[in-house]
């Protein structure tokens, strides 16, 4: 992976290059100061947005400086994965004098542009968001911004800057041949719909490889939209089992849904994990708390929030190839098979 080009951050002047507009009339469209004509003011515009450019708004004392503030963008406060990696992102910036400030985007890309552009006008001194997919703006504003950019969560892609995360590709792969060596051949997989979960789309097309290579085909998929809960996670169970009655392994995208599907394929009676083995992911402590535990992957959470922050610190230095790859974790419990 070739290291990406050295940042600096952009300047009014960029922009004023790029839209052939005068500084001055550039600082007053961005300002939303003065009387200036629509047309240029739209010229001005796009080439900001185009440039990836975020006006600074920190005290004219201060605009060459940065501030001790690190932007973390995460996609949700309800999810159970990001309060251990905010855990592991506070730990290690307690001794730094750098102060985590969280935007959420609720998955909403629109979202995401508003909260980075927020954020980075306050001229933080990094960034750390979850994801590797970003809109055009976004991702020009990040590559613009010169500070440190860590996202997290995941390394199947182009990291902007650096990635910290575990490989859901590899991760979807490994439960594949934890399922195929179990004897397990009837395969189902139950999760949010693709384009809203990206990594939850990589863990099933690494799943799939594997038992195509296999010579198994998926027998059934079962999507839905909206949170995760143990409602739906039975709703779902009860749903594709009515549909496909002879699956005898259910793979969900989260432990969340999967621990539904759990309590009602127990409350059923069905023979677990003789009769139907089931997996989720992320290995949230909300395991401890279930009759028999859900087999599920350890994404390595609170790591992915330590290196993240020591990266942004200034603790650990950028890796050349821009990836931190941490290794996921199979957890048996007691929902599949011993091999």
């Amino acid at each position: 992976m070739t290291p990406p080009k050295p940042r600096r951050p952009l300047t009014l002047r960029d922009v004023s290059q790029a839209s052939g507009v005068s500084e001055m009339t550039v600082s007053r469209v961005l300002r939303n100061r003065g009387d200036v004509s629509p047309a240029t003011r739209e010229k001005v515009l796009t080439a900001a947005r185009t440039l990836g450019y975020v006006p600074n708004k920190i005290a004219g004392g201060l605009a060459s400086q940065r501030v001790n503030l690190v932007a973390v963008v995460i996609p949700s406060l309800s999810n159970l994965v990001f309060p251990d990696v905010l855990g592991g992102i506070s730990a290690e910036l307690e001794d730094t004098g750098l102060q985590p400030v969280v935007g959420v985007t609720n998955y909403a890309p629109a979202r995401e542009e508003t909260v980075l552009y927020d954020m980075l006008s306050w001229r933080p001194s990094g960034v750390i968001l979850a994801g590797l997919e970003h809109s055009r703006v976004s991702r020009a504003m990040l590559e613009a911004s010169g500070i440190p950019v860590v996202e997290i969560m995941d390394i199947d892609g182009d990291p902007i800057d650096t990635a910290v995360g575990i490989s859901h590709t590899r991760a979807g792969a490994e439960m594949a041949g934890h399922i195929l060596t179990a004897g397990y051949r009837r395969i189902g997989f139950i999760g949010t719909h693709m384009p809203e979960d990206h990594r939850a789309r990589k863990r099933l097309a690494g799943l799939e490889d594997t038992l195509a290579a296999a010579g198994v085909t998926l027998a059934a998929r079962e999507f839905y939209q909206g949170g995760s809960s143990l409602a739906k996670g039975r709703e779902l169970t009860e749903r594709i089992l009515a549909r496909e009655p002879d699956l005898d392994f259910l793979y969900y995208s989260n432990d969340l849904i999967g621990a539904g599907g759990l309590i009602w394929a127990r409350e059923q009676g069905i023979d677990i994990p003789g009769r139907l083995g089931l997996a989720g992911f992320n290995g949230v402590d909300l395991l401890d708390g279930l009759p028999i535990r859900l087999a599920t992957t350890d994404a390595r959470r609170l790591d992915v929030g330590r290196r993240a922050a020591r990266i942004v610190a200034g603790k650990d230095p950028r890796p050349k190839d821009g990836i931190v790859a941490l290794a996921p974790t199979f957890l048996p419990g007691d929902t599949i098979r011993r091999a």
